[in-house]
């Protein structure tokens, strides 16, 4: 591959990373990377020109001109231009032509130059050598740059991207470089990022804490505030370009995420014309199929995609709880099998549209379903001291089924690099369904009485935001905006029982019951990016929001949730030091409002042993939280280490109390606990073994303190604290072989988490992939397996209280063998890059379970061609 090609691939990925222009602002990138080859800047520091050089003469000599097409006479924007001195042929000075072509250099010093014209499409052109007088001012008139008319398809890249990017305010993770994923959702993906963790359920949670923010595109969804685990099923791996976890959030983001964002970056098409890619996978536990299809024609483009993901899989658990009944102790035990049979699906249809050279629009469609459907049978007896109370026998059909519709629409003015105006808006309305209806068995397998819980809910929501950001000078960056958020909430339940043959009819035990919750959000902030001559990077802002709430229970029992506001700031500082080593630092606060499910006051009692019951007197959390971490290069290995705090007040966690005396069971339910308080580390690496074969990994760990209240044994509520430590690892390699083989290998292991009220198990998984090439890449061929040395994990988890103990085991068969198969339809040429467009980006609701990117700066004058 020629050095031009390979420059033309460079430009193009910088052009697409850094908000589809170079502009003059180098100062605001990262002042460090990550490792050679890893995306980072540490070695391309000494490469690429930056615009501000200590040591260059300066002058009061000006010069100006216009760049525009040979072939269309057009102007040609944000363009590199780049001045070298003649004599050591060494960049010292560049800019960028502006919306209409345009150039100018001044404060030049006297001396002997040449310019050097660069931009994605087009040859590379250098100006015949002309001299600089002192004070001279040169119009150079109209330079017509000659288009490269070359299609991507003439060029071969050998070289691997990077795993692991790291961004003053952000880990980025490629996931389009892991294989095992194939076939699989969101929350595989999540599973090999660093500083995550995904239970067995999906769950997903940042250095132990699952109060995040999920994103998808730097957009919110209703449907990933209600479940973030099932909306991640919902999301294809294929379809996953990046993830990334932003830990310090600046001012610009919502406040919500006590821990931080997570951002999936989906893959989009950048080139023009006509393309159709097909993934499909089968397995012994799931078989998937996608269709993703676009199409671009001058300023118009166009996606449509498809996904389904069929699942099945079976579990068995077992249960020893003991309660207190007056001054006795009551003994229960209960045997369970689960058969699931979920359904996932995930349609898009977006559009873009060029309105000028310095204006687009866009609208995006995205329809998410979701069919959980399980089948399960419970044995459970109870006893006091040798009497046996009861033993009953209930098999339970759930069904947790969704829909949600998200739906955009965003405008976008740029008035030059890194000056620009948006306004986005968006509706999101989700709709969930989450019943059971159960059959009572007498001890002879006969039909004795059956139960049925209806529980329809709703969640929708209407945003509108605008934001502006202006450079105000080379080294500062301010971006100030404001945003409104009209939230509603609705639920509704209700309990069924009757006899053998009998008609269903209300329970009087369990009277039906409602939620109206209406939320209203205001938000404004300032955030201002500084770069000093030392290279620190400052990162200073606040945020302001106030929320109003208004909330009724079964129709007309106005319920006292007061309104509050909240000033949020943040600092993040970064250093870039000698031998490619960074060191950054950051201070922010952050809110977490509860979601849906934990308001959601229907006692779901699929398994009377284990009730859940949302609450929807909720108050937020506040979290302050500090980080210190440290990157560095050495040879070819990039090791990155931080340390990490947080302090939260009302702290949202899940409390587990008696139902009642007589049945026995527990409920789980929401409450705002008093304080907790987090130290931990992470440290990962990554380095290449060989230029074909790489080793990654890391191990992270957390102390966790606890307190809050709970009910007492003489009916007082008392205090209760637990702590604990909690440590996690995770390995991978890649082996890229010939002929278009490569292979990987997966690791991941979390130890016991302390909770308020006891332990959650360790679990671990494992996975091999090994993928084949087709002619030309057009596809591939895969064989992927997971946990396939055993039988599945079991998790076992621990509770105490002064009121009960409860010990259960999960076991969970999830040995899994796949294969997925992958190919492109369609022709593809080169397309000059398109503008970024903001979406509303709502950070602000806590899952049950638990951005806008920020843009960087260019390069001033880029690397010169």
């Amino acid at each position: 591959m020629s050095m031009h090609r390979f420059r033309l691939l460079v430009q193009l990925g910088m052009l697409y990373g850094l908000a589809g222009s170079l502009t003059a602002f180098a100062q605001f990138g990262p002042p460090g990377g990550g490792p050679p080859g890893m995306g980072g800047q540490n070695d391309q520091r000494k490469k690429e020109f930056t615009g501000v050089a200590d040591d260059t003469p300066k002058g009061n000599g000006k010069l100006s001109g216009l760049l525009i097409d040979s072939l269309s006479g057009k102007p040609i924007e944000f363009a590199t231009v780049a001045l070298i001195n003649t004599r050591t042929n060494k960049p010292i000075d560049g800019t960028t032509s502006d919306a209409s072509g345009n150039f100018t250099m001044t404060r030049l010093a006297p001396g002997d130059y040449r310019l050097q014209y660069s931009f994605i499409g087009y040859k590379n052109q250098d100006s015949r050598p002309f001299t600089m007088a002192k004070g001279s001012d040169l119009k150079l008139g109209s330079v017509r740059l000659s288009p490269d008319v070359r299609t991507l398809g003439e060029v071969v890249v050998t070289g691997q991207a990077a795993l692991i990017e790291e961004k003053v305010d952000r880990l980025v993770f490629n996931a389009d470089k892991d294989l095992t994923v194939k076939g699989g959702d969101a929350s595989d993906v999540l599973k090999r990022v660093p500083m995550l963790s995904v239970d067995l359920d999906g769950n997903v949670s940042l250095r132990g804490s699952q109060n995040i923010r999920v994103l998808i595109n730097n957009k919110p969804s209703t449907i990933v505030a209600a479940n973030v685990a099932d909306a991640l099923k919902q999301l294809p791996a294929d379809m996953i370009k990046s993830v990334e976890v932003i830990t310090s959030p600046s001012a610009k983001y919502d406040a919500e995420g006590a821990a931080g964002i997570i951002n999936i970056i989906t893959k989009k098409s950048t080139l023009h014309g006509l393309t159709l890619n097909v993934d499909a996978g089968v397995g012994l536990r799931a078989s998937n199929l996608g269709l993703n299809g676009s199409y671009r024609q001058g300023k118009l483009g166009i996606t449509l995609g498809g996904f389904g993901r069929a699942m099945y899989n079976r579990a068995s658990s077992t249960l020893e709880q003991t309660t207190r009944v007056g001054n006795q102790l009551q003994r229960t035990s209960q045997e369970g099998t689960a058969f699931d049979n979920p359904l996932f699906g995930q349609y898009t249809l977006g559009f873009d549209y060029d309105l000028a050279r310095n204006q687009s629009l866009s609208a995006n469609i995205r329809f998410g379903t979701r069919n959980f459907i399980q089948q399960q049978n419970q044995l459970t007896s109870a006893s006091i001291g040798d009497s046996l109370l009861r033993a009953t026998n209930r098999d339970v059909d759930r069904k947790d089924l969704s829909n949600s519709v998200d739906m955009n629409l965003d405008y976008i003015r740029t008035f030059k690099p890194q000056q620009e105006w948006t306004i986005s808006t968006q509706y999101s309305r989700t709709g969930l369904v989450n019943n059971f209806s159960a059959d009572i068995l007498d001890n002879a397998g006969s039909l004795a009485a059956r139960q049925q819980n209806i529980n329809n809910n709703t969640n929708q929501e209407f945003t509108i935001q605008t934001d502006y950001q202006t450079p105000l000078r080379k080294n500062q960056l301010l971006e100030f905006g404001g945003k409104a958020i009209m939230r509603q909430v609705d639920s509704d339940f209700r309990y069924l029982i009757g006899s053998d043959a009998g008609a269903l009819s209300i329970d009087p035990t369990n009277p039906p019951g409602s939620l109206a919750y209406s939320q209203t959000i205001g938000a404004g902030y300032l955030s201002y990016t500084y770069i000093t001559r030392s290279k620190y990077t400052i990162k200073a802002g606040t945020r302001y929001e106030f929320t109003g709430i208004t909330a009724t229970a079964n129709g007309d029992t106005p319920l006292a949730i007061p309104d509050y506001g909240n000033l949020v700031p943040s600092l993040n500082i970064s250093k870039s030091l000698k031998g490619g080593t960074t060191v950054k630092a950051a201070y922010n606060r952050r809110i977490q409002r509860p979601g849906l499910q934990q308001l959601n006051p229907n006692p779901n009692a699929a398994n009377p042993q284990t009730i859940s019951v949302g609450n929807p007197t909720l108050r937020p959390e506040l979290t302050d939280n500090v980080e210190l971490s440290l990157s560095s290069t050495i040879k070819k290995t990039y090791l990155n280490a931080s340390l990490f705090g947080r302090l939260t007040n009302n702290a949202i966690t899940q409390i587990r109390i008696p139902s009642d005396t007589l049945a026995g069971g527990i409920i789980t339910t929401f409450q705002n606990i008093g304080v907790q308080r987090t130290f931990g580390a992470n440290v990962f690496f990554n380095t290449n073994i060989t230029p074909k074969w790489s080793l990654n990994g890391g191990l992270d760990g957390y102390y966790v303190y606890m307190q809050g209240a709970t009910p007492g044994a003489d009916g007082r509520s008392v205090t209760i604290s637990n702590s604990g430590v909690s440590i996690g690892g995770r390995l991978m390699s890649q082996l890229q072989m010939n002929k278009g083989w490569s292979a990987q290998l997966f690791s991941f292991w979390r130890g016991p988490m302390p909770q308020l009220q006891g332990t959650m198990g360790s679990f671990y998984m494992y996975s091999l992939g090994l993928r084949k090439d087709l002619v030309n890449k057009r596809g591939s061929i895969g064989l992927a397996a997971e946990n396939f040395l055993g039988n599945g994990i079991s998790i076992r988890t621990n509770l105490n209280s002064p009121l009960l103990t409860q010990s259960s085991t999960m076991n969970l068969y999830n040995s899994n063998l796949k294969v997925t198969f992958t190919y492109r339809i369609g022709k593809m040429t080169f397309e000059e890059p398109r503008r970024k467009v903001r979406s509303v980006n709502n950070d602000d609701v806590k899952s049950e379970g638990s951005g806008d990117s920020q843009p960087q700066a260019a390069p001033a004058g880029g690397r010169p061609r």
